[in-house]
């Protein structure tokens, strides 16, 4: 383990510490908080019983007893007195004068708090005698104290949400940068043996070579230099212009039908109207080349392989359809994700860089429209029409 995973262990450790003592802390406090709240009722309670007491032998009132029944204006309480009679203290009036409510409040201060039963000695039969109970619930402050460590934790989700996604945003910025170096280097590179191509086909055709051969290098001389403009192209915004896609997806396709193996057959329908559309033309032929190939290799480059050009209001819909092994529903969406492969060799990066291209560079959509095992899939571009 690399020292920068040790310290990051270090700090997740040292946080979940941090957190687990201070959630402990807050958590004894308040146990503390309620204790203390107890004894203050039980000397309420007590206060009360020298009431009745007083009361009962028609004596003067205690005036500590009157002056602790009276200062309490914070703990919510219901006295529920031995006639079924009841007395509140800190509850609204108005809800106050509602029996079903008063019942609900003491199910809850039940359960909140145990009740403590008012006892008092009868001076007449000089027996200890009950007076009523007291239901009180938590105070305002201890309510607050209660959920305290919720909304403590719900900050420290938030920001570890934060760092987290700074974090990924961060290491994909810096993936971008190092994939955006590579590619540049490899157009760089792709550059100068495809110079010495150029001029050994210029030579080739004084040699009396059939002009066919020359032909078809010359479009994989051409296809290299698309290749290469598009390795160039990856980590800038690429520009955009005005064409025909009908005729740029026939293009791509006849390119990919005449190098690929006998055993597919190849199908293009297309309407014969002129649909323009807001297109860059060597990132778009790249999308329907991944496409393709990977329709290919998931029919093992045996099957039926079908591009759909169709107009629908708005919008332009691409559909590459094949024959292959499919793939599950839940995998719809995960297909795109960066690194995703079903497939022994390749790094999973031809559907992701195809939504990249499709979604950030066109403002269009790419999505699989249906699959099922063992028959196939079709996945489709939408594209805005102009």
């Amino acid at each position: 383990m690399s020292n920068r995973n040790i310290l990051r262990w270090i700090i997740i450790i040292a946080s979940f510490a941090i957190i687990s003592l201070i959630l402990w802390n807050t958590y004894t406090f308040f146990q503390h908080f309620k204790a203390e709240e107890r004894v203050k009722m039980e000397i309420w309670a007590e206060a009360q019983s020298e009431i009745h007491k007083a009361l009962d032998v028609n004596e003067d009132l205690n005036e500590f007893a009157f002056k602790v029944i009276s200062k309490n204006s914070t703990t919510p309480m219901i006295t529920l007195n031995i006639d079924s009679s009841y007395n509140y203290n800190n509850i609204d009036d108005e809800k106050a004068k509602d029996s079903l409510y008063i019942k609900r409040l003491i199910k809850q201060f039940e359960k909140e708090n145990e009740p403590i039963e008012l006892l008092y000695l009868n001076q007449y039969t000089n027996k200890t005698e009950s007076a009523g109970t007291l239901y009180y619930g938590n105070s305002p402050l201890l309510n607050k104290l209660k959920y305290y460590p919720l909304a403590l934790v719900l900050i420290i989700v938030l920001f570890a949400a934060v760092v987290f996604f700074f974090y990924k945003s961060s290491k994909v910025a810096t993936q971008n940068k190092l994939w955006s170096g590579m590619a540049k280097e490899t157009a760089h590179q792709i550059g100068t043996p495809l110079s010495s191509l150029i001029g050994w086909t210029e030579i080739l055709k004084m040699e009396n070579i059939d002009p066919d051969h020359i032909k078809e290098i010359e479009k994989d001389i051409n296809r290299l230099q698309t290749i290469t403009e598009r390795f160039s192209k990856i980590g800038s915004v690429p520009a955009l212009e005005t064409a025909n896609i009908v005729e740029e997806t026939k293009e791509s396709y006849n390119y990919l039908k005449s190098r690929s193996s006998k055993l597919v057959n190849f199908e293009f329908v297309a309407p014969e109207s002129n649909i323009q559309v807001q297109l860059n033309k060597q990132l778009y032929s790249w999308t329907i080349e991944n496409l393709v190939k990977n329709a290919i290799d998931a029919m093992k480059g045996k099957g039926d392989l079908k591009i759909e050009v169709i107009p629908n209001d708005k919008f332009i819909h691409i559909r590459v359809t094949d024959t292959g092994k499919g793939i599950s529903k839940q995998l719809f969406k995960k297909i795109f994700e960066p690194g995703f492969t079903s497939k022994k060799r390749g790094w999973g990066l031809g559907l992701s860089l195809a939504k990249r291209i499709v979604e950030d560079y066109h403002n269009g959509k790419i999505k699989v429209v249906h699959s099922e095992i063992g028959k196939g899939t079709t996945i489709q571009i939408s594209l805005k029409q102009l």
